[in-house]
């Protein structure tokens, strides 16, 4: 029976990796499928891993219907077996609704990716409603951290190097990387204790040289 499936985990613990990884294991053994991803990193129609990865995919917009796309590629002789839908968190509620009919009505299996919660630690609509749908919804094992060292729960944004909590939910960015002058618009994951205190990497090293104690408030 096919499923809907939903992989989720913070920002740099290998979703796009997976996906490109779980594609390949299906097309090794003949089976034909198609890749969405939205607003990724790299750029549109494409999806890419920190690892070096990456594949073309089509680009999914708000106005794109799945199952419009899947009905018509099939009643013109296509054939797919299954779906790979990356950053999936940024797809409508409605989207996934979709991707569930197709699962249940053409009996293709779903694979989504994406992440839970926005750098307000709020959930996307997206990965919501693939919460309340999906058949099956793992965590993903492989685990990132925080600049402490605890295991990393919580998205964070920062603008010019400083953590900011509003503003619009979507604006694409990458992870900073360490000994880089920090992006105009980057992320940063953190432990919820230092997201609670906007404590990032760069700010926990400069307190850390300052007299004053760290902040608890």
């Amino acid at each position: 029976m096919a499923e809907l499936h939903f992989y989720t985990g913070t920002m740099d613990s290998g979703k796009s990796t997976l996906a490109l990884q779980t594609n390949h294991n299906h097309a090794a053994r003949g089976r034909v499928g198609r890749i969405f991803t939205s607003h990724d990193r790299a750029g549109q129609a494409t999806i890419s891993s920190r690892l070096g990865l990456f594949h073309d995919a089509e680009e999914v917009v708000d106005e794109f219907d799945f199952w419009q796309f899947v009905v018509t590629t099939l009643t013109q002789g296509g054939r797919i077996d299954y779906l790979i839908c990356d950053e999936a968190q940024f797809y409508t509620a409605l989207q996934i609704e979709q991707l569930a009919k197709i699962v249940d009505e053409l009996q293709l299996d779903v694979f989504c990716f994406g992440i839970l919660t926005d750098f307000r630690t709020r959930l996307f609509p997206g990965a919501a409603r693939l919460v309340e749908l999906a058949d099956r919804m793992q965590v993903l094992q492989v685990e990132a951290l925080c600049w402490c060292g605890k295991r990393a729960t919580h998205n964070a944004r920062t603008e010019d190097g400083v953590m900011v909590t509003e503003g619009d939910q979507v604006v694409v960015g990458d992870v900073e990387q360490t000994g880089q002058p920090p992006a105009e618009v980057a992320y940063e994951v953190l432990c919820r204790q230092h997201h609670r205190r906007k404590l990032t990497a760069a700010r926990a090293k400069a307190v850390s040289m300052a007299p004053e104690p760290l902040p608890f408030g």
